[in-house]
């Protein structure tokens, strides 16, 4: 099946199916400007881990691709869909996907750039929605579906997002191009207003993906019942996995296999690997300093990989924090067993080529 022809059918079963989509992250040199080559290389990575999607112009991208001095938001977009393409050669299903930001006529605008750019749904961020009322919101929403099928994402409210009550997913779930929802609000309460949104919608076609980078093994093997029905969250769509990607790849298929077998129970196993996981998120994201470091940490793993040329970002005030470096080395130590270290450096060279 050729990449660019996935239909909204095929599109909502190749999610249902569980995936591994990483956030990917913008690769910049030492002196600020973009560096297409390890782009075209992280993209490569991405291909060859296994992923089942890629989503380009999100949080690890950075928002500031959008801004008028730098503009990279078209040109990222187009490049990695490329890559995708050629690396691939239509060689099996691949999601692309789009973050959409901004007002209705921004977020519209984008929507239009990521279908020509031939990515076959958006990632919609409502972060410059906060002020408006619910239906207001909606219409939002409404609006944006009608141009590219919508994943909703809650995003947490630590780096812009804003709370939403069980209503408005209860609506969203209405809307027939909306395929999916990314659940990141960071908080158990409010995944659980998505997750009963859903099911009390009837919509056995929505997909639920987990954002949740603090929680992403339980949020994976968890069952969630509500009156009598059962939904799973079927992959995750992760900055998270923007790091040690083939090792997420096989994890989650790790997942799936206990899914099918033991109906998900969290025995040791599990539970223990999800307390490592997170722990080594916590100190990739920086919780400790309300995720200030969170898009240098990532590119700092990446680095140390050979995956990218540094840990620059668009803002230059945005830094490791004082002492992540330090978290990272311990975590690095820590959890040989979440690290693709071997298979990345048999493969850089090509990736890089």
């Amino acid at each position: 099946m050729e990449n660019t022809d996935m239909n909204i059918k095929t599109a909502r079963q190749h999610l249902l199916d569980g995936q591994v989509i990483p956030a990917m992250p913008l690769t910049l040199e030492e002196d600020g400007t973009w560096s297409e080559k390890y782009q075209r290389a992280l993209t490569r990575y991405y291909l060859d881990a296994g992923a089942g999607g890629l989503a380009v112009g999100v949080h690890s991208t950075q928002f500031e691709i959008r801004e008028p001095q730098h503009q990279i938001y078209r040109p990222i977009l187009q490049l990695c869909s490329g890559e995708i393409d050629g690396w691939l050669g239509g060689g099996r299903p691949f999601l692309k996907i789009a973050g959409i930001c901004g007002d209705t006529k921004q977020a519209s605008a984008e929507a239009e750039i990521a279908l020509n750019s031939g990515y076959h749904a958006g990632l919609l961020s409502m972060t410059a929605m906060k002020g408006a009322t619910l239906v207001e919101k909606i219409a939002h929403c409404r609006a944006l579906a009608d141009v590219i099928p919508v994943i909703g994402f809650y995003l947490q409210p630590t780096i812009g997002g804003c709370i939403f009550p069980y209503g408005f997913w209860r609506e969203l779930a209405e809307i027939e191009n909306v395929i999916g929802i990314k659940i990141a609000p960071f908080d158990r309460y409010a995944t659980l207003d998505v997750v009963r949104a859903v099911i009390d919608s009837g919509r056995d076609d929505m997909v639920l993906y987990t954002g949740n980078d603090d929680n992403i093994i339980n949020d994976l093997l968890t069952p969630y019942e509500f009156n009598g029905t059962r939904r799973r969250i079927a992959g995750g769509l992760l900055g998270q996995w923007a790091v040690w990607t083939q090792r997420a790849v096989t994890m989650l298929e790790e997942i799936k296999e206990s899914r099918r077998s033991n109906d998900g129970r969290l025995d040791g196993k599990w539970l223990t690997r999800n307390a490592q996981l997170t722990d080594a998120n916590g100190v990739i994201f920086d919780a400790a300093n309300q995720f200030k470091g969170c898009v240098p940490g990532i590119m700092e793993v990446l680095r140390r990989q050979g995956l990218a040329p540094s840990i620059r970002c668009l803002d230059p005030n945005e830094v490791l924090s004082p002492g992540q470096a330090g978290e990272i080395d311990r975590i690095t130590a820590a959890y040989p067993e979440l690290q693709d270290g071997d298979f990345v450096r048999e493969n850089l060279t090509r990736w890089l080529g």
